[in-house]
């Protein structure tokens, strides 16, 4: 896939219920942090030399924020795409100099789900679990602005018998997660599992210096590095292709007490023959007056085991997880 990298483009809205205001305008900077892990993504967005009138807007909680979602848009006039979608968490004013002053914004995609959500409900003998528990649950989280993403088929044996189900839905969607050997996230207020032995379905961005990728792939402890030009179309849970010959190897410690990690850090760095790597962690960075303009990924060979780093436990313990294989 070639896209065009020419002319940045970038967005900044802060919205609520009744009410929206366009920053993009002003200069501001981002970093934002994804990866397809349980714990909500975040941004901490930095906006200069904003109105005291609008930050004075930005910044009201008391009685009850005006703004409480914050959406970013990045990337290029031919590649342009949301980057971050979530809710405001905190908002301080600050200097930087005796000239420009900034307002951070602090937000996370989800938290309010993942914090707050919870979930009593009992599932009639019969019932197809975990599918008809993953609905549920979707219909609480909806309350949080959490609606249904990516998912697999589900559907396992009716229940013999009812089921009993009270707590947090975070707690209960790991349980999920384990039985049904998926890991699940929440990607711009989207529930996604995607099942650990594959990745979401669609198109297979080719990462080459034609493409936006700057620098060279570098084979790591924890799966392969890969740093391109912000690009909005790489999610989280997709699958990339990148020329295995550009990969800089990974040097392992020759410490006679570092050769069983060697061995496992081999297995979890390992290259794919074709290519094809599944991103677990897409960080994007920018200033729309200043050079940052990157998304950095960390990814995992599509035939490589999981690393229980990224991976929740399965009920079958580390030999029960099998390798990530081709979409289908």
């Amino acid at each position: 896939m070639s896209v065009s990298q020419y002319l940045r483009k970038a967005s900044l809205i802060v919205g609520g219920e009744s009410s929206a205001l366009d920053l993009s305008n002003l200069r501001f900077a981002f970093v934002i942090r994804r990866g397809d892990i349980q714990t909500p993504n975040t941004a901490d967005i930095r906006v200069y030399n904003s109105s005291n009138a609008t930050s004075n807007r930005i910044m009201q909680f008391s009685p009850q924020a005006e703004f409480t979602r914050v959406v970013i848009q990045a990337g290029y006039e031919g590649n342009y795409g949301v980057i971050f979608d979530g809710q405001i968490k905190q908002v301080r004013h600050g200097r930087e100099s005796q000239t420009d002053t900034y307002l951070d914004i602090t937000a996370a995609d989800g938290d309010s789900a993942y914090n707050y959500s919870t979930l009593s409900m009992s599932l009639a003998a019969g019932s197809t679990s975990p599918a008809n528990q993953v609905e549920a649950m979707l219909a609480g989280m909806a309350q949080h602005n959490v609606q249904a993403g990516y998912s697999p088929d589900l559907s396992t044996n009716p229940l013999p018998r009812g089921k009993a189900i009270y707590g947090m839905t975070r707690d209960e969607l790991r349980k999920i997660a384990k039985n049904t050997q998926t890991s699940w996230s929440i990607q711009d207020g989207k529930l996604d599992l995607i099942p650990i032995t594959a990745y979401k379905p669609g198109d297979i961005p080719v990462l080459t210096y034609q493409t936006g990728m700057v620098g060279l792939p570098e084979q790591t402890q924890n799966g392969i590095k890969i740093k391109t030009l912000l690009n909005p179309n790489i999610k989280v849970g997709q699958a990339v292709k990148i020329d295995n010959a550009s990969i800089q190897k990974y040097r392992y410690n020759m410490a006679i007490n570092q050769q069983a990690q060697n061995e496992t850090d081999a297995l979890y760095n390992k290259t794919n023959d074709d290519g094809l790597y599944y991103v677990m962690i897409a960080d994007h960075s920018g200033d729309t007056r200043g050079n940052d303009w990157y998304t950095d990924l960390t990814c995992l060979a599509i035939d490589a085991s999981i690393s229980p780093t990224y991976v929740p436990n399965t009920p079958l313990g580390q030999e029960g997880v099998t390798p990530i294989k081709r979409f289908g």
